[in-house]
C-alpha cells in the first residue's frame, strides 16, 4: 500500500514518518521523497491517527488524487531546481512529464486548476528562489548562475529576476553586502 505524504526532502522529516508508522505497529518498505509504501493495510484508525500525528508535526497526509498529483508535480520541481546539481538539459515539460509518466498538458491543466498558477511560473519562482540563494552564497557570478539555472542569458535572468522580486540581481547582492556591514558594525 502507498502513502503520499507532502513533506520536503530532509533526513528529519523522513525519520517523522517512520518513527509516526512504527508508533502505529506499521511496516515500511521505503520512506521517500513524499511517498511512503507500507507492507500492510492500514485501518481506518490507523489512518486517522497517522494523519493527525503528521498534522502536530507539520506534515500532510494527502489522499485526493489531485492533490497527490500536484505535490508529485511541485516535488518533481522543487528537486529539479533546488537538490540536483545539473538541471536536465531537455526542456521542463518533458522532464516533468517523463518522471511522473504522465502527459505534460493534462499535468499542466490539473496543475493550473487546482494552484491557480501555470507550472511555468511556479518553475521561474523556484528558480528565482535558487538565483536569490546562489547570489547570497557569493561562490558564483551572474553568468554562472544564469548558465546553471538554464538561462540564455544574464539579460534574461535579469529580467525575470526584476519582474520576480523587484530588484535587479546585482541591487539583491549590494543589499545582501550592505546588510553585512551594518551587522559587523554593531
Amino acid at each position: 500500500m502507498k502513502l503520499y505524504i507532502k513533506y520536503m526532502v530532509s533526513l528529519r522529516c523522513k525519520m517523522l514518518v517512520k518513527d509516526e508508522l512504527i508508533k502505529l505497529g506499521l511496516h515500511y518498505v521505503s520512506v521517500d521523497l513524499g511517498m511512503v509504501e507500507i507492507m500492510e493495510e492500514m485501518n481506518d484508525e490507523q489512518h486517522g491517527l497517522l494523519k493527525q500525528n503528521l498534522l502536530k508535526s507539520g506534515l500532510e497526509l494527502l489522499d485526493d488524487k489531485k492533490s497527490i498529483l500536484i505535490d508529485k508535480i511541485k516535488n518533481v520541481i522543487i528537486e529539479m531546481i533546488h537538490y540536483v546539481d545539473e538541471i536536465p538539459k531537455t526542456n521542463y515539460s518533458d522532464y516533468i512529464s517523463a518522471k511522473l509518466n504522465y502527459d505534460y498538458t493534462y499535468l499542466s491543466n490539473i496543475f493550473s486548476e487546482v494552484k491557480g498558477i501555470t507550472i511555468q511560473q511556479f518553475i521561474i519562482s523556484h528558480k528565482i528562489e535558487r538565483a536569490k540563494e546562489l547570489i547570497l552564497y557569493d561562490e558564483l557570478n551572474l553568468t554562472e548562475i544564469s548558465e546553471k539555472l538554464h538561462y540564455s542569458s544574464v539579460a534574461h535572468l535579469s529580467n525575470q529576476f526584476k519582474k520576480v522580486t523587484g530588484l535587479s540581481p546585482s541591487y539583491y547582492k549590494k543589499l545582501r553586502e550592505k546588510r553585512i556591514t551594518n551587522l559587523e558594525n554593531m
